[in-house]
């Protein structure tokens, strides 16, 4: 079976012409011609069957055969805010990963421990609209600029908020000194355990350094609520990776 592939055209509503990198890759790369057909996706739920018309060096004119609005595959808004790592790389290939798995809002955090504090929205934004074509989706995840920890937690909105860090109880409470993440999870439900299908969820994970102490603190008194991952000690894009696979598990349709 010949495989299918999905073309991006953001302003299909009101243009019938592929963008610039799109129509090079369907012409030059694919070689595709007047007469073929291909499928494009809006990035907002959108699926549309069409029939190039034109084809030039630089332009891709099409014609809409059929428009569907499939839906998405899972309930309600599942959104990841992250610090993001030092190393670049690794945010890229979460920001990918995390877009096959299926989710809707990526929001990067700096944090008291952040080791990064600028990201290249541009570079991201394309990442997941390629992630978003190869695995056959029709929405693309919003993406957020950088967000000052504290201005985040006061202003989001969502049904169910969690904060995933390693400190335990002890050192919330302000019973334990000690501002270092511990080894292990102690006392904080499993996150699947305690997300509910019907509403809409927010995870936040923190820098390589965990979240300090004090923004645990500032996160709780504003609603949000401590969850484990697992036992494993994770790196900050594989925490990021587990929260969205286990969010999108709990809202599978």
């Amino acid at each position: 079976m010949k495989e299918v592939r999905y073309f991006y055209a953001p302003d299909i509503a009101s243009s019938n012409e592929l963008p610039t990198e799109e129509a090079a890759h369907c012409l030059r790369v694919l070689r595709l011609q007047p007469g073929d057909e291909i499928h494009l996706t809006d990035g907002c739920g959108g699926f549309y069957r069409a029939e190039i018309t034109t084809a030039t060096n630089k332009r891709c004119l099409f014609d809409v055969i059929e428009e569907q609005h499939p839906g998405k595959a899972w309930h309600g808004h599942l959104h990841l805010a992250v610090a993001p790592t030092k190393n670049n790389d690794r945010i890229e290939w979460l920001a990918e990963k995390a877009t096959e798995i299926g989710f809707d809002e990526l929001t990067f955090l700096n944090c008291r421990y952040s080791e990064r504090k600028q990201m290249k929205a541009e570079r991201i934004d394309k990442i997941l609209v390629s992630a978003m074509k190869q695995s056959h989706k029709f929405e693309k995840p919003q993406l957020n600029e950088m967000t000052d920890f504290k201005k985040f937690v006061e202003n989001v909105q969502s049904e169910q908020k969690f904060i995933a860090h390693c400190y335990d109880e002890a050192d919330i409470t302000g019973e334990s000194h000690s501002d270092q993440p511990k080894e292990m999870d102690a006392g904080k439900p499993f996150l699947l355990d305690v997300l509910s299908a019907d509403k809409d969820a927010l995870v936040m994970i923190g820098p390589e350094g965990d979240f300090s102490v004090d923004e645990v603190r500032w996160a709780l008194a504003h609603g949000f609520r401590s969850v484990s991952l697992g036992k494993s000690r994770m790196r900050t894009e594989t925490a990021a990776l587990a929260a969205v696979h286990l969010m999108s598990i709990s809202h599978m349709k």
